[in-house]
């Protein structure tokens, strides 16, 4: 009965009609997420927005027991046991760890500490799912009529693959993540300006901010929500301004980062920097349409 089974169940794979209904039955799938996503992200703010004052909270607790205790512990959230324990006895880390790892998790939006042991938990796996995935096709459902090292090359290039795929996933995070917060950048500078030069107070003005344009970008708002959450408990200020230029990467929050940092540090007019610095992200954004509208073809 059993290999009757599995009889019929190699049949239906090599049927390639039917492979390819399923390819496309697939492709459409993902077609139709791909569009509807938009609609959908809008009705993730609210949980989003609810994350960050978690985080808000994680860092003002953390903030109390370092004065406390007279330490740098900071809290910490494990991923699963089982994980936790696999990736360190086997030492992932020395072996599948890059030098660049943690920063690209950063700038993917990975705040959390248990995101490297996720990553080089998926690195591990990854390849050895793809290794058995083509080993049982090339040798078993199609029965590929290459020389053994044909086929087995093409078994190791499939774990190559697998290997990299976490690496791709945070690449793709991350553009689509600055991608987001590019564009939604400039009406942000315009609002803080705004709200600057009404007289409010720098914390105020980025709370501000972060609940109005969460509506265009919510990575942004998180990120400003998690600067005024740095300003108001880390020791010094100027921590909060460098580590919102490390979680984006971008060069036009580092200039404000910095123009920040020096208004701290001598005492220079707000305003005026943040007026200066709004006038040039809007040109940018403006060079960046002409760009676009050059590139396109003559009607």
């Amino acid at each position: 009965m059993f290999s009757g089974l599995m009889d019929t169940i190699l049949l239906v794979l090599q049927d390639k009609r039917l492979l390819i209904a399923i390819l496309v039955a697939v492709c459409a799938a993902g077609t139709l997420v791909m569009f509807a996503m938009p609609y959908l992200e809008g009705s993730n703010l609210s949980k989003r927005m609810n994350a960050v004052a978690i985080e808000r909270a994680k860092i003002r607790t953390r903030e109390r027991e370092r004065a406390a205790r007279g330490d740098g512990i900071a809290l910490k959230r494990t991923p699963a046991a089982a994980i936790q324990n696999l990736v360190e006895g086997l030492d992932l880390k020395r072996w599948l760890g890059t030098d660049t790892a943690r920063t690209k998790l950063i700038l993917a939006g990975f705040r959390n500490p248990s995101a490297m042991t996720t990553f080089l938990f998926f690195r591990m796996v990854m390849p050895i799912a793809l290794l058995v995935v083509s080993f049982f096709y090339v040798f078993i459902v199609l029965k590929l009529d290459y020389p053994l090292l044909v086929k087995v090359a093409i078994c190791l290039v499939a774990a190559g693959i697998g290997l990299k795929l976490p690496e791709i996933y945070l690449n793709n995070a991350t553009s689509k993540r600055q991608l987001s917060i590019r564009r939604a950048w400039p009406d942000a500078m315009d609002l803080l300006l705004i709200c600057v030069e009404s007289g409010m107070s720098i914390e105020h003005a980025f709370r501000r901010v972060a609940g109005e344009i969460g509506t265009a970008s919510i990575p942004l708002a998180e990120e400003l929500t998690l600067t005024t959450a740095g300003l108001s408990y880390l020791p010094d200020r100027r921590i909060a301004y460098e580590n919102l230029n490390n979680r984006t990467g971008l060069e036009s929050i580092k200039s404000v980062s910095t123009a920040l940092i020096q208004a701290e540090r001598y005492g220079t007019p707000l305003g005026t920097a943040l007026r200066v610095l709004a006038q040039e992200n809007r040109d940018m954004r403006m060079m960046e349409a002409e760009k676009k509208a050059a590139a396109l073809p003559p009607m």
